[in-house]
């Protein structure tokens, strides 16, 4: 517990048998559960998170969305008050979980973003199509929603009544665009603090690829144009 909060971790995790035993290593000893969400993995991610002092659970249907999703359904039986979102490569600083859940136990937010674009990452640890992507995507959300989201980062923190109220659906890569646009549209709380962001271990199933980028960067359009279309009055 941190403050009397409890804390749950959920990581959706897919052939990242190199870098999961470092991610969950890294989480900080207050966090009271540890989950990896095993998306189907054909490697050892499953053994080398049990080892590392995970708890797994399985989600054989691929998606990005689709594995937060049973992580959550995993927590919901915990009970935890934050839910901390990050990805099994590696990229993020579990030691700075703290800047994440701290402004939720205060009461001042209701979710909290790690951003990439305001904080210091390793050089090459993001793509050019991935810092397109993401400017693209705030900036249409900023001025469909004015909310001043700078990143879709994987690193995040929501208070579990805040996440509940959101009712996530997306099972793929439109997990985090989702939950910002939701969040802008609930009115939560919401902050931006820098993030730290180094190169992953192993190569991206997403933007390691020329494929995978086109199918994530339409998965996201896709999104902000659908929820955008339904918060517009249809005309007479």
């Amino acid at each position: 517990m941190r403050n009397a909060a409890r804390i749950a971790v959920v990581i959706p995790a897919f052939n990242e048998e190199g870098a999961i035993g470092h991610v969950v290593a890294g989480i900080p000893d207050w966090v009271d559960l540890k989950i990896v969400a095993n998306n189907g993995s054909t490697d050892r991610t499953v053994e080398v998170a049990q080892t590392a002092g995970a708890h797994v659970v399985h989600e054989l249907e691929k998606g990005y969305g689709a594995a937060c999703l049973a992580g959550i359904a995993a927590v919901a039986a915990d009970g935890a008050d934050i839910i901390v979102f990050m990805d099994g490569d590696h990229s993020d600083f579990g030691e700075d979980m703290h800047t994440l859940v701290d402004p939720i136990i205060a009461g001042t937010s209701d979710f909290v973003l790690a951003s990439r674009a305001i904080g210091v990452r390793e050089t090459g640890a993001l793509t050019p199509q991935q810092l397109f992507g993401n400017w693209l995507a705030t900036t249409l959300i900023r001025r469909i929603w004015r909310a001043d989201y700078t990143d879709l980062g994987p690193y995040r923190a929501i208070s579990r009544q805040a996440l509940e109220r959101l009712q996530m659906a997306d099972r793929n890569f439109g997990w985090t665009v989702e939950m910002q646009i939701k969040a802008a549209e609930q009115g939560l709380r919401f902050k931006e603090v820098p993030a730290r962001y180094r190169r992953r271990i192993g190569k991206s199933k997403v933007s390691g690829t020329v494929v995978g980028s086109i199918r994530a960067g339409t998965t996201i359009l896709r999104i902000i144009g659908r929820h955008a279309l339904r918060r517009t009055p249809k005309p007479a």
